[in-house]
């Protein structure tokens, strides 16, 4: 005979077998797990109805998908942008980018990004508080040490508990999540909490080591808020236009045109417009990247939402290349450029930051540009002003032009250095426009051909890579093995002695100011 205290043992353990997850697993005995939000809100709290929903989501979303078929190169899904509102406006536009993930990926982390839609903060948010994040589906667990190592190593991370209590940006993608995957890896779940450049520049600095391959990047955001059927579909195509890119310059564009372009009661034209941004500070200059459109619906277009005020909701998918080329060794060695060419370039860098206060686009005839500036280089430009660093950006190994590159690169030195405020119209009679222009790469097979003063140095290994240009030798005190173990270790993020098994390229800059 049982006695009562057995019998509610026994119905426990019942409870408990009957619960099987999918993706996912009950909460360990002592395990702090965070509840649902927005479970009977946003989807159904139910787990059969909602393996219901999700599963005609993936259905319709297999039917209307707008990527185009794989490319020859092999790819894996680095990240994707996907809408986080409710399941019946928004869940076959988010299963069209998660169904590009192939369903055996064995991925290391799930680092979820997305805005704050309840707190403000200076900064993001990591929720390490809890081990595990409860859906009808099971439980997804949180690496609570990385989300820990995060908030130790950079001041722009920590945790704010009232920004992760109510939100639903991040707990929306998991049951989608659960149902594709067949092993669900360990989550790290961000909420940003502004808008501020520098601050998002810091952000995807300290998330930079894990852009790689072996994780995956969710983004989540909605697009236009609130204004009509017709306007959105406009708005939301100018935006998702700029995404597509890969620009982080040409989707601020967009934001500021859709702001200045009147649409009634346009309220955002991307609620996690943060989140994407940090997407593609992570993602720049990265020849591997390349985004996909995968489909565009607003509320407008479900049986549940009205045409006069809608939300807009892209999916996007970004693949890396699993084996990217490896930087081109073009123009060949020997490259130079004349006097001319040099100040053909210091003057279209001036006349692109000039132009930003004027609004008006600066010509350029590209069919007169000599060769030399038609050339795939990277390069930096510094701006200095009576004397001081006033800003200094550049990219390193460049897919583009050069006069490109410049023009690119004078725009971010002047209003997007982290560093500093952006340049103002009346600073510019006192700003000096630096240049350094980076010869080939050239690869190299021991250390001992490195001109340790007179080279830079970029390494590589898998997804991993960094450099230090020539002069930065004569910044510091020292050594070419503390040189290189610098660069492995703070660049590149291979460790100390990760340039002993990196592959080696060697280069030079040609300096040249106004």
């Amino acid at each position: 005979m049982l006695n009562q205290d057995s019998i509610v043992i026994l119905l426990i353990a019942i409870m408990m077998m009957s619960t099987n997850s999918c993706s996912g697993t009950e909460p360990k005995t002592g395990e702090a797990v965070r509840p649902m939000a927005v479970a009977g809100q946003f989807y159904s709290a139910d787990r059969n109805e909602l393996l219901r929903d999700v599963s005609k989501a993936y259905q319709a979303a297999g039917k209307d998908c707008l990527m185009p078929a794989p490319q020859a190169t092999p790819s894996v899904v680095q990240a994707v942008i996907v809408p986080h509102a409710g399941y019946v406006f928004s869940a076959e536009v988010a299963a069209s980018a998660f169904q590009q993930i192939p369903e055996n990926a064995a991925y290391d982390h799930i680092f979820l990004l997305g805005p704050s839609h309840h707190v403000a903060m200076k900064g993001a948010s990591v929720c390490n508080a809890f081990d595990a994040y409860a859906t009808p589906l099971g439980k997804v667990e949180v690496d609570r040490e990385l989300c820990d190592s995060l908030i130790d190593l950079h001041t722009v991370f920590s945790y704010e508990e009232a920004a992760h209590t109510k939100e639903h940006c991040l707990e929306v993608q998991l049951p989608l999540l659960q149902y594709r995957l067949k092993k669900m890896p360990k989550i790290v779940p961000i909420i940003i909490g502004t808008q501020d450049f520098h601050v998002l520049r810091k952000i995807a600095q300290g998330l930079k080591p894990y852009f790689t391959g072996n994780n995956l990047f969710v983004i989540s955001s909605d697009f236009s808020h609130y204004p009509s059927y017709e306007d959105a579909n406009r708005v939301d195509k100018h935006t998702g236009d700029a995404v597509a890119t890969g620009s982080l310059t040409a989707f601020v564009k967009a934001i500021v045109d859709n702001s200045t372009s009147q649409v009634r009661n346009l309220a955002t034209s991307a609620c996690g417009q943060c989140a994407i941004a940090v997407l593609m500070m992570l993602s720049e200059d990265d020849s591997a990247i390349k985004i996909h459109h995968t489909m565009y619906r607003n509320s407008g277009d479900s049986p549940y939402g009205g045409k006069r005020e809608v939300v807009g909701y892209h999916g996007f998918v970004v693949t890396r290349e699993t084996h990217p080329a490896r930087p081109a060794a073009t123009p060949q060695d020997g490259y130079a450029l004349t006097e001319g060419e040099k100040q053909q370039l210091l003057t279209w860098a001036r006349q692109t930051i000039q132009s930003h206060f004027t609004h008006e686009k600066v010509a350029l005839d590209k069919t007169q540009l000599p060769p030399a500036l038609k050339e795939r280089c990277g390069a930096f430009v510094t701006l200095s002003e009576k004397g001081r660093l006033r800003g200094c950006i550049g990219r390193f190994g460049a897919a583009q032009p050069l006069y490109e590159v410049v023009e690119e690169m004078a725009s971010a030195a002047a209003f997007e250095d982290p560093r500093f405020q952006p340049v103002r119209e009346d600073e510019m009679k006192d700003i000096v426009i630096e240049i350094s222009v980076l010869t080939p790469l050239k690869r190299i097979q021991s250390a001992d051909e490195f001109q340790y003063g007179k080279q830079g140095i970029y390494m590589r290994k898998g997804y991993h890579s960094g450099t230090f240009l020539p002069q930065v030798a004569q910044e510091v005190n020292w050594t070419k093995e503390e040189f290189l173990g610098h660069c492995a270790q703070d660049k590149a993020g291979l460790g100390w002695d990760g340039w002993k098994d990196a592959e080696l390229y060697t280069y030079e800059a040609i300096v040249f100011h106004e």
